[in-house]
């Protein structure tokens, strides 16, 4: 594994160490005696920090040394791309596209938790319940995983809701989060006709800021974050391109 990626893997670990001890950045920044600006971008993968500058870390995050440098030479397969995000993102339409220019498979988590159990998403929830969801989203997920390593995934909005399923994406995958104003998001999907995110709902774009606050901290694990609003899918596409063929 090259530099970047190493930096980028620290850094994932260095900022999960430091959301289960419930600091803030500016907190363990004082607490490691380093500035909060190089602490983000530590986390960020851009920083190479020093051994005594780990050791502070590790200690002030109450973890072992080991525990952040024990980095596997392959974290993750570098061609197997899966992309995050609320419903009208633009996963399917991006990711579709995406995978035309890698030259590998699209799939759809969701539609393979369908394929499972024979129901379709709203019915699993209403029937089963969101637990019950997840498990088939486990399920789904390994299969897959099974399919090999060139594949482009678009996962389902909630799997960040699974913090089981959303490591295991993040650890198999490279991860992409596509973002959007809460207006970008309920327009792209009225535009695909589909109104049912107002249907018997009058306060539903409320809801949608508030479970997209929500969960923007947990779509921030992604190695990348690509904000999608204002712009069309070739310039998205163009982004991730990039990205994906950086050294």
């Amino acid at each position: 594994m090259g530099a970047p990626s190493f930096l980028a893997e620290l850094g994932r670990r260095l900022r999960e160490a430091r959301q289960k001890r419930g600091l803030s950045v500016a907190a363990l920044a004082s607490e490691a005696e380093l500035s909060r600006r190089y602490l983000t971008e530590a986390e960020a993968g851009r920083a190479n920090p020093s051994v005594l500058v780990l050791g502070r870390l590790a200690a002030a995050l109450s973890v072992k040394l080991p525990d952040l440098l024990d980095i596997p030479l392959r974290v993750r397969p570098l061609e197997r791309i899966a992309l995050v995000g609320l419903r009208g993102a633009g996963k399917s339409s991006v990711g579709r596209q995406l995978a035309q220019v890698l030259e590998a498979p699209f799939v759809e988590l969701d539609g393979r938790v369908e394929e499972l159990s024979g129901m379709k998403l709203a019915e699993i929830f209403e029937v089963h319940g969101e637990e019950r969801f997840h498990r088939l989203e486990a399920e789904a997920l390994e299969s897959v995983l099974a399919g090999g390593e060139r594949q482009v995934v678009a996962a389902g909005g909630s799997i960040v809701a699974s913090p089981t399923n959303f490591e295991r994406l993040r650890k198999t995958c490279r991860t992409i989060w596509l973002r959007a104003d809460p207006e970008e998001h309920f327009g792209r999907v009225l535009a695909q006709g589909d109104a049912r995110p107002m249907r018997n709902r009058p306060r539903a774009m409320e809801e949608l800021r508030v479970l997209l606050a929500e969960r923007e901290p947990l779509y921030s694990q992604c190695e990348l974050s690509i904000d999608t609003s204002g712009k069309d899918e070739a310039q998205v596409l163009a982004e991730i391109t990039r990205w994906c063929q950086a050294p």
